[in-house]
């Protein structure tokens, strides 16, 4: 008995620093998670530092999962690093950041998948940004070719997948949305308008013909390439056809915001503000705001949460309190705070010699093939770092503008 009362006050002690974390400080809690993110992130480059063309994508059943650069995750864990140096201004965190961005270089060239948008926005596009070196623009602009010959003028939207051709004449998923930022980078910096008119096409098709009445999308649609027409609405990685699998409409949220951001036009921002309304009021939302892995399986609540969903939702909120009125801005800030916290909390945030390295747990990757669930992923320790850094923004602005005042 004498032995189980110091692990019972354990136990107690836990439970309160949980708790507890209500009573903190949202601009404490950033500041302590980006501290933890660096030191995590720092251990996981220290581990694959003497491995070329080796980048972190997941912790799954005791061990970290590497891919080459080829894979579409491998821009992801650079990004990471991209962001905690803009944090810190650590040299020990830019040269990791430059190192592990060096293994992306050959994807530049890269023409038989779309997501040379991911794997080059992520980290060259951040180092473009942190850096102005103007060797990532040339990677970025390249890149951006090499996406562009995905784009089929006629049914106007850039083809995402090659593979199951027996099953889809022209497949076009709600994540290519994520690709369209590289082309209108590569525009803005270059002048060449034809990676703008691209970007623009496929979002607008992606808009026109992804969407459901209730604003929630579908996964893959694909198109019939002689009338270029939908001729398939289906899911690959979601519960059905018709559910809404909770990562992608983050992707499409976070997607249209980018996009209203690059071009301003209205239509992008409405629709950004509709998925909005379809996610916070859905019945199966939970009040933490941290999705299950879509929102349509018939087993809620026993089914698995999934963070990344929750982080890439968190980012595009903050960004999109940007072009709202302020009543609108306070409330998704609230909502983006919520998911924060949630995230920051023990309950997703992994421990100590816990995932080797990355930051969050209890992400979904492939459910129906059982296919990291439950595990820790490098696209949601991303987005969840960016999610930081921008409501880091928001803070110091609004603190910011109190002083003028």
């Amino acid at each position: 008995m004498k032995q189980l009362i110091p692990i019972i006050f354990l136990i107690f002690l836990m439970n309160s620093c949980v708790q507890s974390t209500e009573n903190i400080s949202l601009e404490d809690i950033i500041n302590k998670s980006l501290q933890t993110c660096q030191e995590k992130s720092l251990i996981l480059a220290d581990t694959y530092k003497n491995k070329q063309n080796i980048l972190p994508r997941a912790f799954d059943k005791g061990k970290i999962i590497t891919v080459g650069s080829a894979d579409w995750t491998s821009g992801f864990f650079p990004g990471v690093l991209w962001y905690c140096y803009e944090n810190s201004k650590s040299n020990e965190v830019l040269s990791y950041a430059k190192e592990y961005t060096s293994r992306l270089e050959k994807e530049q060239f890269t023409t038989d998948n779309h997501d040379v948008g991911f794997i080059l926005n992520c980290s060259y596009g951040n180092g473009y940004r942190l850096t102005n070196d103007s060797n990532y623009l040339k990677v970025l602009i390249n890149g951006a070719k090499s996406l562009s010959t995905r784009y089929n003028a006629k049914v106007g939207l850039i083809r995402s997948w090659d593979f199951h051709k027996d099953l889809w004449q022209y497949p076009v998923i709600i994540d290519n949305m994520m690709n369209l930022e590289l082309l209108l980078v590569a525009a803005s910096e270059s002048g060449d308008i034809n990676f703008k008119d691209i970007a623009i096409s496929h979002a607008l098709k992606t808009l026109k013909n992804h969407y459901r009445d209730d604003f929630s999308c579908y996964h893959v649609v694909s198109y019939d390439t002689i009338s270029a027409v939908p001729e398939k609405k289906q899911t690959f990685q979601g519960y059905s056809d018709e559910s809404s699998w909770a990562r992608g409409q983050s992707w499409g949220l976070y997607g249209f915001t980018l996009m209203y951001r690059e071009t301003k036009d209205s239509v992008f921002l409405q629709q950004a503000k509709k998925i909005v309304t379809y996610l916070i009021s859905h019945p199966k939302m939970p009040k933490d705001y941290i999705p299950y892995w879509d929102y349509d399986d018939k087993a809620i609540p026993n089914v698995p949460r999934d963070a990344s969903a929750a982080a890439v939702m968190a980012s595009a909120l903050i960004e999109l309190s940007d072009y709202v009125d302020k009543e609108q801005a306070d409330f998704y800030l609230k909502i983006a705070e919520k998911q924060i916290r949630e995230l920051s909390s023990q309950k997703y945030m992994t421990q100590s010699g816990e995932s080797g390295g990355f930051i969050l747990k209890h992400s979904v990757g492939f459910l129906p093939q059982n296919s990291e669930v439950d595990v820790s992923l490098n696209y949601a320790d991303y987005y969840y770092v960016e999610a930081l850094i921008r409501m880091k923004n928001v803070l110091n602005r609004d603190e910011n503008d109190q002083r003028i005042q």
